[in-house]
Parts: C-alpha cells; sequence; structure tokens
C-alpha cells in the first residue's frame, strides 16, 4: 500500500539564546491510509515539533534543516505558506493538546465549527453548512447538538472542548489527523472516551493519524502501530503488537516498566534514571547511553543504526548487533540476540 505521508531524513533546528536547538534529528518514517501511528516519549524529546514541522507551523526561530516531507507522492518540504494553506484542513488537520486555548472564548462552538467549513467552502449555503456542523458535532459524539450549537466553550466541559476540536479539525473532511497529546488535560475516563472516538472515526472516515502522546499505555487502546522517539530521534518503530510485547530497545523497556499496570503491589513507581541530554549540542554517540543500564561501550562511541527485526519492526540499539552480547529484558519479549 502506498504511503499517504513519507518523512525522509527530517531534520528541524530552532534557534535558541543557548544555541541552535536540534528538536527533531534524522527522522524517518511512513504513515498508510486508515491507519494510527503513536509517537511515544518523554517531555521534550521533539514529538510536537515534529508534528509542527509537518503542518509547517514552526515557530519563527525554527527551521527544516534537512529532509523531505512527501504527501501523496508530492515534496511539500519548501512549499509557501500560501500553498500550505491550501493543504491544511483539506490534506491534514491538527488537534492540538489545549482545547481551552484553540477555542475561542469569545464565540459559540457551532460558528467556530462553522468557521472552519467555510475557510474552504466560503459558498456554502447557510443552511448546508449548519447541517454540517450538526454532523460534525454528533459524529464526535456531542450529544443535542442543535442545543449546544450557540453555546460558548465555557459552557463545556474538558472532554466536551476536546471533541469541539475535534469536529473543528475533521470540518473540511482531512485525510490525516495530527493529534498532540489530545487527552494530557482530561481524567483517566474521559482520555479512554477520547481515544475510542479517534479509532471510531479512523474507521468511519478512513483518517490516518498521527497521535502523540508521553504515555505508552494511553496509546495501547488505539494504534496500529507505535514510534518511540528520545532526544530528537525515533529509536524503535513497529506494529503496537510488536512493541508492546516483543520491545528490543532498552529505552522502550523502561517506559513500559514505568507503567502503573505493571508496577502493581510495588510502593513506588520504576523509573529510568538521570535526565534526558541537552539537543543544544546532542551527544555525537547513543544519546540515550548515560541512562541505559544495559549500555555497550560502542553505546558512548558512536550511534547504533537503525537494525531490522522483523519486516515492519526496527530499533536503533548496539544490543541488536550479531556481536552484541545477549540480554534478556526486564520486560515481556525476546531476548536481543
Amino acid at each position: 500500500m502506498e504511503a499517504l505521508l513519507k518523512i525522509e531524513n527530517l531534520s528541524v533546528g530552532i534557534k535558541s539564546p543557548a544555541g541552535k536547538v536540534q528538536a527533531v534529528r534524522d527522522v524517518s518514517f511512513e504513515l498508510h491510509p486508515g491507519e494510527v501511528l503513536a509517537i511515544v516519549g518523554e517531555s521534550g524529546c521533539g514529538k510536537s515539533m515534529l508534528c509542527k514541522a509537518i503542518m509547517k507551523l514552526l515557530p519563527k526561530s525554527g527551521k527544516i534543516e534537512g529532509g523531505r516531507i512527501l504527501a501523496n507522492g508530492i515534496d511539500i518540504t519548501n512549499y509557501s505558506e500560501k500553498d500550505m494553506r491550501k493543504l491544511r484542513g483539506k490534506l491534514f488537520s491538527f488537534v492540538f493538546q489545549d482545547p481551552m486555548s484553540a477555542l475561542n472564548p469569545t464565540i459559540p462552538i457551532g460558528q467556530q465549527i462553522a468557521e472552519a467549513i467555510l475557510v474552504h467552502e466560503p459558498k456554502l449555503p447557510k443552511e448546508q453548512v449548519y447541517n454540517r456542523v450538526i454532523s460534525l458535532m454528533e459524529l464526535v459524539g456531542i450529544r443535542q447538538p442543535h442545543e449546544r450549537y450557540k453555546l460558548y466553550p465555557y459552557n463545556f466541559s474538558g472532554g466536551m472542548r476536546q471533541r469541539s476540536v475535534m469536529a473543528i479539525a475533521l470540518a473540511s473532511n482531512p485525510k490525516i489527523l495530527l493529534a498532540d497529546e489530545p487527552t494530557t488535560a482530561l481524567d483517566v475516563t474521559i482520555q479512554a472516551q477520547i481515544l475510542d472516538l479517534l479509532k471510531e472515526i479512523q474507521v468511519k472516515l478512513g483518517t490516518a493519524t498521527i497521535l502523540v502522546s508521553h504515555d505508552l499505555g494511553v496509546v495501547a487502546r488505539c494504534a496500529d502501530r507505535v514510534a518511540i522517539m528520545y532526544a530528537g530521534k525515533i529509536v524503535e518503530i513497529g506494529t503496537a503488537e510488536e512493541i508492546y510485547y516483543d520491545p528490543r530497545h532498552p529505552y522502550t523497556w523502561g517506559l513500559m516498566q514505568s507503567l502503573p499496570a505493571l508496577n502493581k503491589g510495588r510502593d513506588e513507581l520504576k523509573t529510568i534514571p538521570g535526565m534526558p541530554p541537552s539537543l543544544v549540542n546532542p551527544p555525537a554517540h547513543d544519546a540515550f547511553a548515560y541512562r541505559n543500564e544495559y549500555a555497550l561501550e560502542m553505546d558512548y562511541h558512536q550511534q547504533p543504526p537503525m537494525f531490522q527485526i522483523t519486516d515492519t519492526h526496527y530499533a536503533a540499539t548496539w544490543l541488536l548487533d550479531p556481536r552484541a552480547p545477549k540480554v534478556a529484558p526486564p520486560i515481556g519479549g525476546k531476548a536481543n540476540v
């Protein structure tokens, strides 16, 4: 199946007072029609900046410094802002993590959804716009849409506001939906509802989704594939089953061990020691080496390549080199050999 979105060796730099931050470093992956790809990692690892680079929504201090972004086989890396406006909403759309800041508190919810429709279809009759808004509100699970059309964001709960943001993002039937930690500010029950809704939308509309999260446990219920990101790089990628049942990178092991579900009966959660490295001057060797209890001598001298485990599963760790010693993972899965 041909990829709907293909990222090739993408690198993003951001100017800061401390120096240039290498926020995204040589990232490559593909997104296929109708699939949910979860990108998981700690805060500051480059997940959100990667999504903003794809949408060309980087801050003024940010710049794509290498690589390509191909959408439907067309290279959009050097598209102008004018060209990108034609694609945003139609080809791909963005769900921000804070719905309260994404919504205008002075405009009714229905009107904000209608505006998103009229951006691409300005001549659509009012009645059709209204009916489309009602359909979108129903699609994202907002009950009594006719009554709630005229309500303001402050009349809605956090979960309802997030549903409203999703309705706006889906207003022009995008082929790709980028959801940047859409459940961060919500309680556990509402988180589950929003994730189930993303999966329903994927099934009903065939929308491909990139779901960004810092919680490996959260995305388990809806992801088809999972990419683990650390210090601006993807260090492991595979199907959800491969990542959850046969993880191969020590960082993935650490994330898995940090899940509350795997720490029942313990007084404290298992944590990954240390802090991620500064991306102003990222290490030339394996960025995870100093936090990795399974680190080899090679990890302190050279970055590992992406080793292929299966046709769909890859991991960047020297433990997968044929010369490396056999290491049994601390959680379920096969030993790295």
